[in-house]
């Protein structure tokens, strides 16, 4: 029987060794081939199964809404709600088809964001610190929660004599009442996230050494983030409403007014067009807000 083959190791002093005795040798595996296109939309496919559901259902309850419409304005119906007058959504679209050629329209649009922006950025700005100081400091809660309790149930319809008697312009006006719609849900919705911070954990850090800077930043304000999101996501629909009903009063542009205006005018197919607008606007609004809590608060993605 011959003896297995030696393997020596001239260079560094190492006694032979047999082949059989350092093993058999690994073979060098090809390349992976990458994933075909097939399977790169099946994993997205998969990974986004929900969304695309939920969408789906989005779609096919929208058309079911506007051929509901469609078939109540065509035949006319009157059952306990009249749709005599109701324009239909072939209407709607041929007035929206005009309108988006028109630089009137597109101005009251951009006059109305500007002053949701305005309006809403100013109670984001007060409110949320105010709540993270109230929910803090007993003294501080004392004495301003009954003053807003008082001001909170206030319509905003309500307001606009008093800021048109405050302000001495009705820009300034309608932005004070946007302002004052938008405040109290971010205010109550901050100082509600304030109440449900575990206080094992403010214990925690202040064991640990924390100041009540560190506190506030590390502990309350995380925390606080949902219901601080839910309070500006609440706060910008009501703003729109608030908006809409100062500009439907006292403006001179914005989609409020444009909506009175058609209204006035009788023309009921801007009507419609300016409330879909208002819809619209404010959906838009909305999902910016969530999209920023998505990026603030990753951890409550799904």
């Amino acid at each position: 029987m011959s003896s297995p083959a030696l393997v020596r190791h001239p260079e560094d002093g190492m006694p032979a060794t047999s082949i059989a005795e350092a093993g058999p040798v690994p073979a060098v595996s090809p390349a992976a081939a990458p994933p075909s296109f097939g399977t790169l939309v099946l994993r997205w496919y998969r990974l986004n199964q929900g969304r695309l559901r939920a969408t789906a259902i989005g779609v096919i309850s929208l058309l079911a809404f506007l051929l509901v419409w469609h078939l109540l304005t065509t035949y006319r119906v009157v059952f306990f709600v009249r749709f005599t007058n109701v324009p239909s959504p072939l209407a709607v679209y041929a007035s929206f088809t005009k309108a988006i050629h028109d630089p009137k329209f597109l101005m009251h649009v951009l006059l109305s964001c500007r002053r949701i922006f305005i309006g809403f950025s100013l109670a984001a700005i007060v409110g949320v610190p105010l709540g993270l100081i109230m929910g803090r400091f007993k003294l501080v809660h004392e004495l301003v929660f009954p003053v807003a309790e008082v001001l909170r149930p206030i319509p905003a319809i309500a307001w606009v004599p008093m800021a048109i008697m405050l302000w001495p312009t009705n820009e300034q006006s309608i932005v004070y009442i946007t302002f004052l719609g938008s405040f109290f849900p971010i205010l109550v919705n901050t100082l509600h996230g304030m109440s449900l911070v575990d206080p094992v954990l403010v214990r925690a850090a202040q064991c640990l050494g924390a100041r009540e800077r560190s506190i506030f930043r590390e502990v309350y304000f995380p925390a606080s983030l949902p219901h601080i999101f839910t309070g500006l996501t609440v706060g910008m629909g009501v703003a729109w409403v608030s908006l809409i009903a100062a500009e439907m009063i006292s403006g001179q542009y914005g989609i409020g007014y444009f909506t009175w205006e058609a209204y006035s005018l009788v023309q009921y197919a801007d009507i419609a067009l300016g409330m879909i607008a208002i819809g619209v606007l404010g959906l838009g609004s909305s999902l910016l807000i969530r999209g920023a809590g998505q990026l603030v608060m990753p951890w409550r993605s799904t």
